[in-house]
């Protein structure tokens, strides 16, 4: 598919039925906390990957590493009652729970029970070893926060950056709300054809920084 060799295809599709999981039960946990049951009633508090997985966005991460799951329904007025930060936290759920898994992969790398160069070899077969996945479970999860920290609607970024921006810079993120899915389409795909690539200027240098950081 698209290139892939099937170890990789196995492996992208085992951090797709996890890590999209979890950050979506992340999310429904949070609002569940808060006293929003609407995740509870809509059937996403849950860790079964069928609740959560989007065809589109499951496609996407498959052959392009990276892809979306089907947001996480919240009633943002009951939120804001119970805190003026609990939208805040829903969102920044998510993205946390990306990052704590990209951590866990990491420990066989960081204590060194696993060498990092056995994960850039491939063996040509049909199954990942354990290296590979858990080279591929540990960018994917940091591609996934990375991204969802991106402050454009309907990216978790966007929720939190409302809440801590300054009332005029929350005015400019609800004027362009509705734009959002717009723009990022824009920057995701019309800008690699005409030799911009922003979004990979964002996302690189704290992608290399953060993996650096976490197997050593």
């Amino acid at each position: 598919m698209l290139g892939l060799d099937f170890s990789t295809l196995i492996a992208r599709i085992f951090v797709l039925l996890t890590a999209f999981s979890v950050h979506e039960f992340a999310h429904a946990w949070m609002a569940d906390y808060f006293g929003d049951d609407t995740p509870r009633q809509n059937g996403r508090l849950t860790l079964n990957p069928m609740a959560h997985l989007d065809p589109l966005g499951s496609l996407m991460l498959v052959v392009a590493g990276f892809g979306w799951a089907k947001p996480v329904p919240v009633n943002p007025y009951v939120l804001r009652r119970r805190s003026p930060s609990a939208l805040m936290w829903v969102a920044l759920a998510g993205p946390m729970s990306n990052f704590l898994l990209a951590i866990l992969a990491a420990v066989p790398f960081r204590l060194s029970l696993i060498p990092l160069e056995q994960a850039f070899y491939s063996t040509g077969g049909f199954f990942p070893t354990l290296p590979q996945l858990l080279l591929e479970f540990i960018i994917i999860n940091l591609v996934l926060m990375l991204f969802n920290l991106i402050p454009l609607s309907p990216l978790d970024g966007e929720k939190i950056a409302d809440y801590f921006f300054p009332p005029s810079w929350s005015d400019f993120l609800a004027r362009i709300r509705p734009y959002g899915p717009m723009i990022l389409m824009v920057l995701f795909i019309g800008g690699p054809y005409l030799g911009i690539d922003i979004l990979g200027w964002i996302i690189r240098p704290a992608l290399q920084f953060l993996f650096s950081a976490l197997v050593g």
